[in-house]
């Protein structure tokens, strides 16, 4: 019999008193050196303030927010056919793409410091613009496209 899975809890973190930043902190983590990952974001969110003139945390939540997927598409193989099969992005899932995709967005600008890069990535997203949303919104309409396939989904 199968036991029920129990989530790992993540305790928030020690400035903002939020787990959504715990969990980009570990996101942005390299090879276990969480010190650096957290003053990269708190000195990222600290630029996010002046540019802003928001408060962080608000900013940060709603980058999240823009730069969250509602569908994702999956291959699935029907017939000796493979499709790509447009389902729904639940919760935790939506949250943590949102996260990776504005890292990844952030890594991949080049000839600044990480903690300008981050703090570019999330003002862009908090902004609708920038590389996380594009991701985004390149998701949406690859399962728009594939929404013929809807049916197949489980």
């Amino acid at each position: 019999m199968k036991k029920s899975f129990k989530k790992h809890e993540i305790l928030p973190d020690r400035i903002y008193n939020d787990s959504i930043i715990s969990k980009f902190v570990n996101n942005v983590m390299k090879k276990g050196k969480k010190t650096t990952a957290q003053r990269i974001v708190y000195e990222a969110l600290e630029i996010v303030k002046e540019k802003t003139k928001q408060e962080p945390l608000e900013a940060f939540k709603g980058a999240i927010k823009n730069a969250a997927p509602l569908l994702e598409v999956k291959p699935m193989r029907i017939g000796g056919a493979t499709y790509q099969v447009p389902r729904e992005v639940k919760g935790d899932k939506r949250v943590g793409l949102a996260m990776r995709w504005i890292i990844d967005g952030a890594r991949a600008k080049k000839g600044k410091p990480m903690k300008e890069k981050l703090a570019q990535e999330i003002i862009d997203a908090f902004n609708n613009t920038g590389e996380a949303v594009r991701k985004k919104i390149n998701i949406h309409k690859m399962a728009e496209a594939n929404k013929a396939f809807a049916h197949f989904a489980r």
